[in-house]
C-alpha cells in the first residue's frame, strides 16, 4: 500500500521526515501524489493525496496559509523539494504543518520529484499485482470450495482464512445458510431489507449492530445477502473487495440450489398428480417417493400448510421452510409447493394422535421465519402405505383451504374437526364434480354467455346472503323485483328452485363444488 512511510523507507528518495503528523497519519493509506506551486491549491488536491512543492508560493502567500489550504483539501502531507536557492525547508513551514499536526518531509536537491512520482507508480503497481494476485487466489479457493459441495460454509471458510471478520449468509426469506449465529429478530431485519427495491446496503440488526450487506443474486434478482457484522466504513478496501468477490462466488451456489430446487419442486408436484389420478399411475408412486429418501410401504403421513391473508398466494420461500423443518426433524419428506398452499407427505413411525403436536412444532417454524403472515394447517391423516395416500392428502388440503377461509381460527385442525360439506365434496372424484357442477350450473352459464345476463352470479349472492332478498338486491344493486324476475329464470333453467330446501342444497353444493374445481 502506498504509504508516507513507505516513500521514507525507499533510500533513492533520500527522504527526511521533519514532523510525522497526527498518530497513524505515516501508515495510513495515499491516494496519489500532487505537484503544485499554488498559494491555494485545495480545488486541486484529492483528499489522501501527498503535497510535493519546491516554495514557489511563498512569495504570494504564508506558510500558514498554504497549509491550511492543504489540510482543508485532506491531503496526506507535504514533500519540501529543496533547491540550490532553498538548501532547507524553511522553518515557518515546519511550524506550520506541526501546528495543522500534518506530516512533513523533505527531498534532497540530488533527487527530483519524478523520481518519487515513479517509486509511488511501482508501489501501487505491486499493490495492484498483489492484489491481482490474491483474487486469483480467493477465486481458486472459493471455486474448490464450491465445486467440492462446501457451499455457503466453504465460502466463508475461505474468508476466515483471510480476514477476521464475524460474517453469516442469509437468504431472502431469512433463513441462515452459514456463518456466526443470529437472532430470529435480526435474520427477520435482513429478509425485510432484502425484499426492499433497492435492497439497503447497510442494515441496522439492533440498537447497537450495524451490518453490511454484500448482494448476493441469481436469474437476476437478489436472493440472498453475505452479512457482515461491522459498518461499511470500518472495512477496508482489501477486505471489502474480498467480500464482494465471495458474494459473486456465493451467487453461483445460489443458482446451483435454486436449480436443484425447482426440479425437486417439479418431482413432488407430480408426485401430488400421481396421487390424485388413484389406480392409474399407483405404480410410479414406490419409486418417486423412494428417490425422496420416504418408505412408500410404511405408514404416510400429510399435511397441507398455507398463509391467510389479503394475498393467498404461497410467499416466495414457504416450500423450503416446511422442508428445512422436516430435516431439523430428521423426517424423511417429499415437500410440493402449490399455488395456495405447500403439501408434505412424509414417513410417520408414530401414533396418529401426536400428528397435531407435531403440526403445531411445524406452524410455530414457519411462523417465525414469516413475520406478518400466520400460517394455518390441515392435518390429512395417516396412510398405511403410498397406495391409500389420495385420501389423507385430500383431506388435508381442504382442510386447509377451510383454515385459511376461516382467518387463522384455529391454526392446526384435522379432516374430522372441521365438520364442513367441503370435506365431503373433497373426497369425491373431480369428474363426479365436474359433471354433478356442469349438470346444474351448464344452463345458466350458456344463458348468461348468450344473453350477458347475471344468473350464476345473482345466485351466488342469494347464497353468500343467506337467501334474504333485501340484502342480496342491495348486494347486487337491483330492485328486489328484478332479484324475483332472475331467480324464476334460474328454477327455469336448473329446474331447481331456491324456495324448496331440497333444490336450494342442490344449487349450494353446485356452486360450491364449481369453486372446489377451480
Amino acid at each position: 500500500m502506498l504509504t508516507v512511510r513507505a516513500l521514507l523507507d525507499d533510500p533513492s528518495l533520500e527522504l527526511r521526515l521533519l514532523h510525522p503528523g497526527a498518530s497513524g497519519a505515516l501508515d495510513a493509506e495515499v491516494l496519489w501524489v500532487h505537484n503544485t506551486e499554488l498559494g491555494d491549491p485545495s480545488p486541486y488536491v484529492r483528499e489522501r493525496e501527498l503535497v510535493l512543492t519546491n516554495g514557489l508560493w511563498l512569495a504570494e502567500t504564508s506558510a500558514d496559509g498554504f497549509v491550511a489550504s492543504v489540510r482543508r483539501a485532506g491531503a496526506a502531507g507535504i514533500v519540501f523539494g529543496l533547491r540550490t536557492r532553498t538548501p532547507s525547508t524553511p522553518p515557518e513551514l515546519l511550524a506550520a504543518c506541526v501546528a495543522a499536526d500534518l506530516p512533513l518531509a523533505e527531498i534532497s536537491t540530488r533527487v527530483p520529484f519524478t523520481a518519487l512520482t515513479r517509486a509511488a507508480a511501482a508501489i501501487h503497481a505491486e499493490q495492484r499485482q498483489g492484489i491481482l494476485l490474491g483474487m486469483v487466489r480467493r477465486g481458486d479457493a472459493l471455486a474448490s470450495a464450491i465445486s467440492h459441495g462446501g457451499g455457503p460454509s466453504g465460502v466463508l471458510e475461505v474468508l476466515r482464512g483471510e480476514h477476521d471478520l464475524p460474517l453469516a449468509v442469509v437468504d431472502r426469506t431469512g433463513r441462515a445458510l452459514a456463518g456466526v449465529p443470529l437472532a430470529p429478530e435480526q435474520l427477520r431485519a435482513v429478509a425485510a431489507g432484502l425484499a426492499r427495491r433497492p435492497p439497503p446496503l447497510e442494515l441496522d440488526l439492533g440498537e447497537t449492530e450495524r451490518a453490511t450487506l454484500f448482494l448476493v443474486g441469481a436469474a437476476g434478482d437478489v436472493d440472498a445477502a453475505l452479512v457482515c457484522l461491522r459498518p461499511a466504513r470500518a472495512l477496508s478496501r482489501t477486505e471489502r473487495d474480498a467480500l464482494d468477490q465471495a458474494a459473486r462466488f456465493l451467487s453461483l451456489e445460489v443458482a446451483k440450489r435454486q436449480a436443484v430446487q425447482a426440479i425437486e419442486l417439479r418431482f413432488a408436484s407430480e408426485l401430488l398428480d400421481m396421487i390424485l389420478s388413484g389406480p392409474q399411475r399407483a405404480a410410479e408412486l414406490p419409486g418417486r417417493l423412494q428417490a425422496f429418501g420416504v418408505d412408500p410401504g410404511g405408514e404416510l403421513a400429510v399435511y397441507a400448510l398455507a398463509c391467510p391473508g389479503a394475498d393467498t398466494a404461497v410467499p416466495p420461500g414457504l416450500a423450503e421452510a416446511v422442508a428445512d423443518f422436516f430435516l431439523a426433524e430428521s423426517t424423511a419428506a417429499v415437500v410440493a409447493g402449490g399455488s395456495h398452499d405447500v403439501v408434505a407427505v412424509f414417513t410417520w413411525q408414530r401414533p396418529e394422535a401426536q400428528l397435531r403436536a407435531t403440526g403445531t412444532r411445524l406452524v410455530a417454524a414457519v411462523g417465525a421465519r414469516f413475520a406478518g403472515r400466520r400460517p394455518v394447517l390441515g392435518i390429512g391423516g395417516v396412510a398405511a402405505d403410498a397406495t391409500a395416500l389420495r385420501q389423507p392428502l385430500v383431506r388435508s388440503r381442504e382442510a386447509c383451504r377451510v383454515l385459511v377461509r376461516r382467518g387463522g381460527n384455529p391454526e392446526v385442525a384435522t379432516f374430522g374437526e372441521l365438520g364442513t360439506h367441503r370435506l365431503l365434496l373433497g373426497l369425491q372424484d373431480p369428474e363426479t364434480l365436474r359433471g354433478f357442477a356442469d349438470g346444474v350450473l351448464g344452463p345458466l352459464r350458456d344463458h348468461d354467455r348468450e344473453r350477458g345476463s347475471e344468473l350464476v352470479r345473482t345466485l351466488r349472492a342469494f347464497m353468500a346472503n343467506d337467501g334474504h332478498w333485501a340484502a342480496t338486491a342491495a348486494a347486487l344493486f337491483v330492485h328486489v323485483n328484478t332479484l324475483r324476475n332472475r331467480l324464476v329464470k334460474v328454477a327455469e333453467l336448473s329446474g331447481r328452485d331456491v324456495a324448496r330446501t331440497e333444490d336450494r342444497v342442490d344449487l349450494y353444493l353446485a356452486l360450491e363444488a364449481e369453486e372446489f374445481e377451480s
